[in-house]
């Protein structure tokens, strides 16, 4: 009986997890997108959002405590709910990197952008790729998923020396475009910092599965 309620919690710990990564896949698709189209409205949307994040971070940290002071969990099951605390952690803090990227946003909406952002949206596509995988991971107890999340990150560190190329070849056509390209080089550096959190929650997804951190992360 103990254990049917336990499957049960944990059911819906897995589905508020869920929740909670389209949350934050929504905050980076909307925070770029709103860059991009100089959209200030969607910018403040997003900003305003984080609140709902938080809230789904709290409502599932409360889920986790439940779950260990009602049940009487076994290591493995310990180490599941451990894990999916320490994720949403990790989580909120990418939903304060997409409310950051907002805020830049509405600092850069009188200017022109001289060059695309084609890599900038490339590094969103592929941390918001990286965080519903690393879910997808914990939900399922995909080992292979949750590594290849990991090996992921590379693709966004590569992507943001791309971006910090064409930065600084902008600043080099025109040094007066020296504030501006600062502010997208900023952007670039949260997106690589939402890849970092993406990998650290592939990791607790791996801790999940086989009792091992990697202690040395990021």
């Amino acid at each position: 009986m103990m254990r049917i309620k336990f499957e049960k919690q944990l059911a819906n710990l897995n589905a508020a997890l869920i929740e909670m990564g389209a949350l934050v896949e929504k905050a980076i698709a909307d925070a770029i997108n709103a860059l991009v189209t100089k959209d200030t409205k969607l910018a403040q949307q997003v900003i305003a959002f984080d609140d709902e994040i938080d809230n789904k971070e709290h409502e599932i940290e409360s889920l986790c405590l439940k779950i260990l002071l009602q049940q009487q969990p076994v290591a493995s099951d310990l180490r599941l709910v451990s894990a999916a605390m320490k994720m949403i952690t990790d989580l909120e803090r990418i939903g304060d990197h997409a409310s950051d990227i907002s805020e830049i946003t509405l600092l850069l909406a009188d200017t022109s952008y001289r060059k695309k952002l084609e890599h900038i949206s490339q590094m969103a596509e592929v941390t918001a790729k990286m965080i519903k995988d690393s879910i997808e991971a914990f939900v399922k107890k995909d080992l292979k998923l949750a590594n290849k999340v990991i090996a992921y990150d590379d693709k966004v560190d590569a992507l943001f020396v791309e971006v910090r190329d064409d930065i600084l070849q902008l600043i080099q056509e025109d040094v007066k475009n020296g504030d501006k390209a600062i502010d997208l080089l900023m952007i670039a550096k949260y997106l690589e910092r939402i890849g970092d959190h993406a990998t650290n929650v592939a990791e607790w997804v791996i801790f999940s599965i086989t009792g091992h951190h990697k202690t040395n992360g990021h």
